[in-house]
């Protein structure tokens, strides 16, 4: 792992392009670096009433078989472990640093004496919300801004972003894998489509499996970041496509166009805007990016995942708007729904940080 190499600093930094982010300087003088938009952010002001949502349209035929609630946990590895968690804060092991964030839902004691959580490399300091600005305080060295980790072999840059994120949430682990699993057992080159794709790993790990893979965000510099993680994982001859548009705009489009897919991955915030200042509200939005996410699964599809962090609703909510979607499919598959949990180091407490709600073609996962 890389600490303080400059020369990987220097190497890590965004390609020159129009959208290079502006250099700024926070509070205490240090240089601002690479922000990339929140990827679960909320609107800053209040905006207009959505209007009244209209009926959907009852689908006839079978139901979906559905599992529920099926719990996804992600293990402590090498380069990932939550160390800790409680009273709004968690403790976790990113490659070689011990990080310190809020964390809402630890609503419990910590376990660890306060001596271990002082041992922290670094402190996100700030608004404690999911979508909060804030800045990292680093109790001993100075750290760069960026450094390298990596998933199953796969290496990625992790960042000190403004909004307490570092580029990988590692609960997606468990979907990662099984996706992999999947591609690797084709007896053909599956296509994958990563909408809101951020930083890219899911991509890279689709990619390295044997996919060819279209990766969608509407963030010019998360697609920077990402490239750059493939870049690093020595990828670049693997077929990924990097598009930076608005996601439900381009699901629409490759309806249109008749082009389809064999798995779906759909990662959207509670809030967003594209490239061209389109608006995103999940709860407004998802039931069309579902349905025409439907439409563009190839006749031999293999699976749509779906994944909701930061919002109030209930895993079921997604599990029952899933089946909804698949109902009448001409396709036999299975609707498995739950939570992902991260567990901790110690092994016996666990912290629950999204929902997700997944079809997958056949029976049995």
């Amino acid at each position: 792992m890389a600490k303080n190499d400059p020369k990987k600093k220097n190497k890590s930094r965004p390609r020159p392009s129009s959208a290079a982010p502006a250099q700024r300087r926070d509070g205490d003088g240090r240089q601002g670096g690479f922000r990339p938009r929140p990827k679960h952010a909320q609107p800053t002001a209040k905006t207009e009433a959505a209007p009244p949502r209209p009926a959907r349209t009852q689908r006839s035929g079978a139901v979906p078989r559905g599992e529920a609630p099926v719990i996804l946990e992600t293990l402590p590895d090498a380069d990932y472990a939550l160390i800790d968690c409680g009273d709004g804060e968690k403790l976790e092991r990113y490659g070689p640093y011990r990080i310190v964030r809020p964390e809402a839902q630890a609503i419990w004691a910590k376990k660890l004496p306060r001596a271990e959580w002082d041992k922290a490399d670094a402190v996100f300091t700030g608004d404690t919300d999911e979508e909060g600005l804030g800045r990292w305080r680093f109790p001993g060295q100075q750290l760069g801004e960026t450094w390298e980790m990596a998933f199953d072999g796969i290496p990625y840059f992790g960042r000190f972003t403004s909004f307490r994120h570092v580029g990988v949430f590692p609960e997606q682990a468990a979907h990662w894998r099984d996706m992999a699993d999947r591609i690797a057992a084709a007896d053909r080159q599956l296509k994958v489509l990563n909408l809101f794709g951020y930083t890219g790993v899911a991509s890279l790990v689709a990619a390295k499996a044997g996919a060819h893979v279209t990766h969608v965000d509407a963030s010019k510099k998360a697609i920077t970041w990402a490239r750059e993680n493939q870049d690093l994982a020595k990828l670049s001859d693997r077929p990924i496509r990097w598009i930076c548009e608005d996601a439900l705009k381009f699901v629409q489009r490759e309806a249109r166009r008749g082009n389809s897919y064999d798995i779906i991955l759909l990662d959207p915030p509670a809030y967003g805007r594209g490239p061209a200042g389109e608006v995103w509200q999940l709860f407004d939005n998802l039931p069309e990016m579902l349905d025409t996410c439907r439409d563009i699964l190839s006749k031999d599809a293999v699976m749509m995942t779906l994944t909701a962090y930061a919002i109030r609703a209930s895993f079921f909510a997604m599990h029952e708007m899933m089946r909804d979607v698949f109902t009448g499919y001409g396709r036999a598959g299975l609707i498995q729904s739950g939570e992902l949990i991260l567990r901790e180091d110690a092994g016996d407490r666990a912290l629950s940080t999204s929902l997700y709600s997944r079809w997958i073609a056949g029976d049995a996962p």
